[in-house]
């Protein structure tokens, strides 16, 4: 099993992506940050603590963060996620209120209180991770890796160039992934092969417990979002991608490589420059190419199962139909969707 601390700006795939944490087998969350991105900080935090609600982690802390970028204006991504952040699903009360203090120093704290068991996964903009780095460097060497959803080998989806979390703060992705570090990226190259299908999206409503109905509430929004905006019919889930990839690196083909973040281009600024051809003996940087699409989403359909039947490990049951754990449920088989 292996623990992680989720940096995140909940939007509907970072719902989703918290969710597919909270009910994996493989995964630990030892906490959660937010950051200001798919919403402001307000927004984004109050959402990662509606969807701990719902996933029944009630004793993993959710501490907020950075409420801008470092250098730039806040842009945010309403028009795929609402005003809210989360529109689409019934409003939830959080369970619990978030921990004093700043996302930045619990950062720094939990990694180098476990040095070498700690994978930090980051589906938002950079800013916390970049100032928890730049203000302890120790981390680098005490964390055990690095995990960013973001980027692109080809084309944004904010501009030609750049892709969103990179885009909002491309002076913090500088600098996390110059950090001396191990870090795998998983941009639009990889995260659009992870389209949620209706019949996916059935599979999981068809489960029948609060967090399916949570979750098909959500995809329902995400995937008008998206046929308005982008003309895809079928979401990707990028950033549940990354919690993904920690539960079973096995389903991705990585590649190794050099990556750079444009900067100053008046037209490429927040593009991730990827050479393949080059990569960096150390530390490590990979760049995740191809996904078992199938066998991912049978993963996040088993957790969201899983979550409904209040088998989450990670401080309380959750919110499923009959409210009880399961003592077997942690043996079961793997639920498999309908091909």
């Amino acid at each position: 099993m292996t623990r992680i601390l989720l940096d995140c700006d909940p939007g509907h795939d970072d719902a989703i992506a918290l969710l597919l944490a909270a009910g994996s087998p493989a995964v630990e969350l030892a906490g959660i940050t937010t950051v200001a991105g798919n919403q402001t900080l307000d927004k984004t935090t109050r959402n990662a603590l509606s969807v701990a609600a719902i996933a029944g982690v009630g004793g993993v802390p959710v501490v907020a963060g950075c409420d801008r970028p470092l250098l730039r204006p806040l842009r945010t991504a309403a028009s795929y996620h609402g005003e809210s952040g989360l529109d689409g699903p019934d409003p939830v009360a959080p369970a619990a209120p978030a921990r004093p203090g700043h996302a930045v120093d619990f950062l720094v704290e939990s990694i180098l209180a476990s040095p070498g068991e700690i994978t930090l996964v980051a589906t938002g903009p950079l800013t916390n991770v970049a100032l928890a780095v730049r203000k302890e460097p120790e981390i680098a060497a005490a964390v055990r890796e690095v995990v960013v959803m973001g980027g692109s080998c080809g084309r944004g989806n904010v501009t030609p160039a750049a892709e969103f979390n990179i885009y909002v703060d491309p002076e913090a992705a500088a600098i996390v992934l110059g950090a001396p570090w191990d870090l795998t990226l998983l941009g639009l190259d990889l995260t659009h092969q992870a389209l949620c299908t209706t019949d996916s999206q059935r599979a999981i409503a068809a489960l029948g417990t609060a967090p399916a109905h949570f979750v098909d509430q959500l995809l329902t929004f995400f995937r008008g979002a998206y046929r308005r905006h982008a003309g895809m019919d079928d979401p990707p889930l990028h950033d549940a991608c990354a919690v993904g990839y920690v539960a079973a690196p096995e389903l991705f083909t990585t590649r190794p490589a050099s990556i750079e973040v444009e900067l100053c281009g008046r037209h490429s600024s927040g593009m991730t420059v990827v050479d393949f051809g080059d990569p960096p003996a150390s530390p490590a940087r990979r760049v995740a190419v191809s996904l078992d699409v199938p066998v991912f989403f049978d993963l996040l359909l088993d957790a969201i199962a899983r979550l409904g039947r209040g088998a989450s490990r990670h401080g309380g049951g959750a919110a499923g139909e009959d409210g009880g754990a399961d003592p077997d449920v942690e043996g079961e088989p793997a639920m498999r969707r309908p091909r």
